[in-house]
């Protein structure tokens, strides 16, 4: 006997957080992919160059995580990005025990001349959008992931 919508606890597919997350992270996703194609970069490796920009040098944990990427994949993309002269490794001289990523002056020049297209697109973006309603999504975004991921001290009964 089929069953009736009634009796299937799920919400509609297009109504669920998982899935329009999706569609906007495609959405804006879809507007930077001829770029990356362009500088033979994959998403992954864009965001692990983002990172990588932003520090003097960061370990592969604190890199993994800032990146969204899981470790084992961050390790295929390090030894990709280093054997194209893009990024380098070396042990932290305060602690020897660990490895940080730094860019080297071939990834400071690809992301250089890849930033200003990236800005050109992240421009039209917030034509298209406004420049409040980003700050306003992604202050959104921010505190859904905070709430959703704060740990709760069991002594409080959390």
């Amino acid at each position: 006997m089929p069953r009736s919508r009634d009796d299937f606890p799920l919400s509609a597919t297009q109504r669920t957080l998982p899935i329009a997350l999706l569609r906007a992270r495609e959405a804006v996703m879809d507007r930077f992919r001829p770029m990356l194609r362009n500088i033979d970069v994959t998403e992954q490796q864009w965001r692990v160059l983002r990172v990588v920009q932003e520090t003097e040098g960061i370990d592969a944990t604190q890199l993994a995580r800032a990146a969204c990427v899981l470790a084992p994949s961050l390790t295929r993309i390090l030894k990709s990005l280093e054997s194209r002269g893009l990024i380098a490794q070396g042990r932290d001289e305060n602690d020897r025990r660990r490895t940080l990523v730094r860019l080297t002056e071939e990834g400071n020049a690809l992301l250089h001349e890849a930033g200003l297209v990236s800005a050109r697109i992240y421009a039209e973006i917030e034509t298209k959008l406004g420049a409040e309603r980003i700050a306003d999504l992604l202050d959104a975004l921010e505190r859904m992931t905070d709430d959703l991921t704060t740990q709760e001290d069991p002594r409080n009964g959390g």
